[in-house]
């Protein structure tokens, strides 16, 4: 791997690989949707993760491309819980009680889980635990907030219910940079909020942050961050701003060009090591862990192999050869309708939309997985699973990567490591072990 470094770099900030394949190279499934039955009847079910998906928020802010609505007229809360109920015993139904059912971690994501009232939500956990069977008190939960709906009353569902770590969006402590990112929200609104998830004792408190806002700097970033440590924070998430298509700020016309790119790689490396001088370990390019803090995940669940069921219609579910959802948007009318429909269904056995994953696809999706996190992978967990060594499969992208400076040489024959630089680069490298087919299938995704 001594390939000399290129002449230019690949830009930055190309796509945020949270999964792999990504939900825009999924399709209708058509006639050969297969009973959930049929999926799940040979998959490991000892170790699942649960998700729910809740699709609603009070606000939509200019940046957020994910599948929520802004608000939720005429009970639409109560009927969508009511079709997630459904949705929860079918899927219960078709994991059968031929071995071991258990969830060894559970989240509430959206959206905004909190939007929901506390009765909703004692609802919500009722799902997750007397449908599914998942011991929320048991497992890791992760629950997802906002500043405007982390009232006292939710909050202290969430605690009683076994909520181990709270995750809260505040992506500025500035009002100014907050206006800016099209997020309408007051400091002393998101100050009082932090004071109410402390009040209620959950364990792990997550903060996200974004940079490379118009108008921000680093004085200001930094004053953001400092906000966020007062409170002591357990986890900090850092994401890089994107203009998305159909989003607020893609709608205003922003686009991304070169001197935006470095005022993002500055920010990042001015708030990595910010946190690394004050305690914090770098667990991924994102995701920043106070040294000592509880952890926040299970011990005995690995995203690569283990399987998920998700509820909810902008959840998805992983089997070993298919992962499945409903059908995706971003565009409001389009989400309305998706919820409408998802309200009005009554037949959950069977997947919809989804994407089949052969081993090539496996492999790809274990060393994304791996790669991206900051421990790296070791090459031996690689071999025992597909007989043959990372560089075997991908000896032209790791090569490339050696090139680009993005792996730790320090690391040893044994470990795939990403250096610094290549975890700076993240939204850079992960795009580039796509498959040819999920690139294709993705550059053929029409927006909605």
């Amino acid at each position: 791997m001594s390939t000399p470094v290129p002449k230019f770099l690949p830009r930055p900030y190309q796509s945020y690989v949270y999964a792999y394949p990504h939900k825009t190279a999924y399709r209708p499934l058509g006639d050969s949707r297969p009973a959930l039955r049929e999926l799940w009847a040979h998959e490991p079910k000892d170790a699942l993760s649960l998700y729910l998906h809740i699709p609603f928020c009070e606000v939509r802010c200019g940046f957020c491309n994910l599948f929520t609505r802004i608000g939720a007229p005429d009970e639409l809360t109560g009927r969508y819980l009511d079709a997630l109920d459904r949705q929860a015993a079918a899927v219960r139904e078709a994991l059968g009680d031929d071995g071991p059912i258990r969830f060894a971690a559970a989240a509430f994501g959206g959206g905004t889980p909190t939007f929901l009232t506390a009765g909703e939500l004692e609802r919500l956990c009722d799902i997750a635990e007397k449908r599914m069977g998942a011991d929320l008190t048991a497992v890791p939960l992760s629950v997802e907030t906002s500043p405007a709906t982390a009232t006292a009353d939710r909050l202290a569902v969430l605690a009683e219910r076994g909520t181990t770590r709270v995750s809260i969006g505040v992506q500025s402590f500035v009002d100014a940079e907050a206006r800016a990112a099209v997020r309408p929200q007051r400091r002393a609104d998101v100050e009082a909020a932090l004071g109410r998830i402390r009040d209620a004792e959950i364990p792990v408190l997550n903060i996200d942050l974004i940079y490379g806002i118009d108008g921000q700097s680093e004085r200001t970033w930094l004053s953001s961050l400092d906000a966020a440590l007062g409170w002591e924070p357990e986890e900090l998430y850092l994401y890089p701003l994107y203009v998305r298509p159909l989003t607020g700020l893609g709608r205003l016309g922003a686009a991304a060009d070169a001197a935006w790119d470095e005022q993002r790689l500055r920010l990042y490396r001015t708030g990595r090591d910010h946190l690394l001088a004050r305690g914090y370990e770098q667990v991924s390019m994102r995701m920043f862990r106070r040294a000592g803090a509880p952890p926040s995940g299970a011990d005995d669940h690995a995203c690569q192999t283990d399987g998920m069921i998700g509820l909810g219609c902008g959840a998805r579910s992983y089997t070993s050869a298919l992962h499945y959802s409903f059908d995706y948007a971003v565009g409001m009318g389009e989400i309305r309708r998706i919820i409408d429909d998802f309200t009005t269904t009554r037949d959950f056995s069977r997947a919809e939309v989804g994407r089949r994953v052969d081993e090539g696809e496996a492999r790809r999706r274990h060393l994304l997985q791996s790669l991206l996190q900051a421990k790296g992978m070791e090459v031996a967990d690689y071999r025992e699973r597909f007989g043959a060594a990372p560089a075997d499969h991908f000896p032209a992208e790791l090569e490339r990567f050696a090139g680009l400076g993005w792996l730790d040489a320090a690391a040893g024959p044994g470990r795939l490591r990403l250096s610094p630089e290549g975890l700076a680069h993240s939204d850079a490298l992960g795009p580039e072990l796509f498959s040819p087919a999920v690139r294709a299938a993705m550059a053929a995704y029409e927006p909605k």
